[in-house]
């Protein structure tokens, strides 16, 4: 049974080790281990269609002893971005898998997730990326994923909310950038994650990115002065949403061939 405490934003999920901050139907804002668990970051060595490799993401949790509950992360790339109607018909479908294994708490979705579509050698369907998941461990730190967001900081799904919409100036994308690192910080903190533990910075935009990032990223995340920030050429999932960012505390990081050929 999920247990919250009425003190913190954060829903339990005891079958999986960790507990997680509600987001929206398609994913939670992030997730945090439990004492005793936690958080591994897995790259695929190469990425697979996202159906087959959440499959085979689950074959590899089953062979570790894990149970499918123990997904805590997904992140997905796509061909291009979606139109609002094109990434909520998506999101439909990657729903209907989560709640086929189970996975929903109270209806709420447990499962921190990033999607963004690559501007160089795009996939031709969208594909799994990568993923997170959550182990028994003695590590002592409390290990973090936060999922993507971009410029859209209301909850609905509605393009009229997305910051600047339509504009990419250097100023708005100073205020789109500004808006990003905010729903960082604050979902950071309502995780309660030790901001030390901070262990990859990642930016998702097709524009330049070194004054924003000199002026914004760094002042408002100040562990990528030691820990750097990775920057991945991409497009936010859904059109004119243009910056979007990513952050985990863990301590392994594994890349690994999930296909089965």
């Amino acid at each position: 049974m999920p247990s919250a405490d009425m003190s913190s934003p954060l829903i339990s999920k005891p079958s999986g080790g960790y507990r997680f901050l509600p987001g929206i139907e398609p994913y939670c804002s992030g997730v945090i281990a439990e004492p005793g668990f936690e958080i591994v970051h897995v790259v695929l060595q190469k990425a697979l269609p996202w159906f087959e490799g959440l499959h085979n993401a689950r074959q590899f949790l089953k062979f570790r002893d894990l149970p499918i509950d123990a997904l805590c992360g997904v992140e997905l790339r796509c061909p291009k971005p979606h139109s609002m109607g094109g990434f909520v018909e998506f999101n439909r479908d990657y729903r209907n898998l989560i709640n086929d294994w189970g996975l929903p708490v109270d209806d709420m979705n447990p499962i921190a997730r990033t999607n963004v579509a690559p501007v160089v050698a795009p996939p031709t369907e969208t594909v799994l990326y990568g993923f997170s998941f959550c182990q028994p461990s003695e590590v002592r730190e409390r290990t973090f994923v936060v999922a993507g967001g971009g410029e859209l900081p209301h909850r609905d799904l509605d393009s009229v909310h997305i910051l600047r919409r339509g504009e990419t100036s250097p100023d708005a994308m100073r205020q789109k950038a500004e808006c990003v690192v905010r729903i960082m910080q604050h979902r950071l903190r309502k995780l309660e994650a030790d901001l030390d533990m901070l262990s990859a910075i990642d930016v998702y935009t097709a524009h330049p990115l070194q004054e924003l990032l000199e002026d914004i990223i760094l002042a408002g995340l100040p562990a990528c002065a030691q820990r750097g920030v990775q920057w991945f050429l991409t497009r936010p999932p859904i059109e004119e949403i243009e910056f979007e960012m990513d952050v985990r505390g863990v301590r392994q990081e594994l890349i690994l061939d999930l296909s089965m050929s």
